[in-house]
């Protein structure tokens, strides 16, 4: 079979770059192993693990918080089963939205293993046959694997990734979560919710490394609050699995028994038996694919892009890279900004960032001010009673340009956007102050803190 363009896996990057490159005239095919479209981020990632949080979040307000503002709930009891069906729900009914775009958009669809056998050449196995497809064009966009560490052996039950966490059957009694990331600390939240004893074991001396050190130290104090347990600085040698409990050994510590294990320690590229060697390809030391800013291999006509290249290992990062990968394909000209794409962590509050974190700052030299405004002077999060956080605004100190914002508090993921699309279009702090905000809105300490940036916050 002859297409313009093959992309290997249908995750965020490849449904989206075959989206694009379709309605941009291209015959695309794309080749995906699993039966459901979507990737990780649909089946057992993003989506999942985002439902469970807003259920559990809702639990866990109507336990807590429901009868301080006079609602009278009776007696509450947690359906586990029930909530753990909506979830896989909103998964399938999202999954069957991308094959209606498939189909909308014509792209070819094949299901099975995918090996790159020559430039322009790929063999499709679904298990019962090949099918050999030619194109002038491949796409590589297979995504990430959880990782794990020396001394841990996953059995898929009782010690497991993110994966097996997004389905145990009861509420864990203690569950150690090996990992002070996104990842760990969010479906850490979300069992701890739920009842369970959490127990988080990090390696470095903080949690989220790649946060802001003092938008990380806070949330950590508001998680303590919450009752989550963190050991930082220690070295996870080994998990035992038991009959019933599990054994996590710890160096120079007393180990801990607990009866499930979380490991969440980052991710690895999945880039094992796509036949790269057959082409030439050879990945850098952590299994990435190097690309040129054009997202092309080493290898003529044979791309990558999304979690397979590195960088931040982000859905709507692997989103852009799919556009600007298909439009530049097309049209000669694609466009990323590395330095606007948002992160997000859905703990509760929530931790959003854009750009720059003041520590990168400091270690570049860059001269900057700061400006920070805290929930609590809020209306709108005093309204509902959320009023842990603060925004936190970093902006040149000689042009006054937006370098970083990041947040700590309630739907910060949602107001990152905001300062997002600031700094795309080279926004300063001034202007941001000077944007009318409506009130009483959570984004009023957007402005806020822009104009605390000057040292003239109205409200704090």
């Amino acid at each position: 079979m002859n297409h313009d363009l093959v992309i290997i896996g249908a995750g965020p990057g490849g449904y989206i770059a075959a989206i694009r490159a379709a309605q941009l005239g291209l015959n695309v095919a794309c080749i995906e192993k699993e039966r459901m479209l979507g990737g990780t981020c649909l089946r057992v990632g993003c989506i999942p693990s985002k439902a469970l949080l807003e259920s559990s979040e809702l639990y866990h307000e109507a336990v807590h918080t429901f009868k301080d503002r006079g609602i009278n709930v009776g007696s509450l009891q947690l359906d586990l089963e029930k909530m753990l069906s909506q979830k896989d729900r909103t998964v399938k009914t999202m999954g069957g939205g991308i094959d209606s775009l498939f189909k909308k958009n014509k792209i070819t669809r094949y299901s099975g293993h995918a090996t790159i056998t020559a430039p322009g050449k790929v063999i499709v196995d679904d298990g019962k046959e090949q099918t050999e497809l030619e194109a002038k064009h491949i796409l590589i966009a297979t995504g990430s694997e959880p990782a794990t560490l020396p001394g841990i052996e996953l059995d898929g039950d009782k010690v497991g990734t993110s994966t097996e966490a997004l389905s145990y059957e009861q509420v864990p009694k203690h569950l150690v979560v090996i990992g002070g990331g996104v990842i760990g600390l969010e479906l850490g939240a979300v069992w701890n919710r739920l009842g369970a004893k959490v127990t988080v074991l990090e390696y470095l001396d903080r949690i989220l490394p790649t946060t802001d050190t003092e938008i990380a130290k806070e949330a950590q104090k508001i998680f303590e609050k919450q009752g989550i347990e963190f050991q930082l600085g220690c070295r996870v040698t080994g998990v035992k699995a038991n009959k019933k409990t599990c054994d996590v050994e710890i160096a120079d510590s007393k180990s801990i028994r607990c009866d499930r294990v979380l490991v969440a320690v980052g991710r690895r590229p999945n880039t094992d038996n796509l036949g790269l060697e057959n082409v030439g390809i050879e990945v850098d030391k952590r299994g990435f694919i190097p690309v040129n800013a054009h997202f092309e291999t080493s290898v003529k006509g044979i791309y990558a892009i999304g979690d397979v290249i590195g960088g931040a290992m982000l859905a709507h990062k692997a989103e852009d890279e799919g556009v600007t990968f298909a439009e530049y394909l097309v049209t000669g000209y694609g466009h990323i900004n590395y330095d606007t794409i948002p992160s997000v962590a859905y703990t509760n509050p929530e931790i959003a960032a854009v750009g720059k974190t003041e520590d990168q700052l400091k270690e570049a030299g860059i001269e900057y001010r700061k400006g920070s405004f805290p929930f609590l002077a809020n209306g709108r999060a005093r309204a509902m009673g959320q009023t842990e956080g603060r925004v936190k605004m970093l902006a040149d100190a000689q042009t006054d340009r937006v370098l970083g914002v990041h947040i700590l508090g309630p739907r910060a993921g949602d107001l990152i956007a905001e300062c997002a699309v600031a700094m795309e279009f080279g926004a300063s702090s001034e202007d941001i102050a000077r944007c009318c905000h409506a009130h009483p809105t959570l984004a009023e300490a957007i402005k806020e803190a822009a104009l605390a940036v000057d040292k003239r916050a109205l409200n704090f």
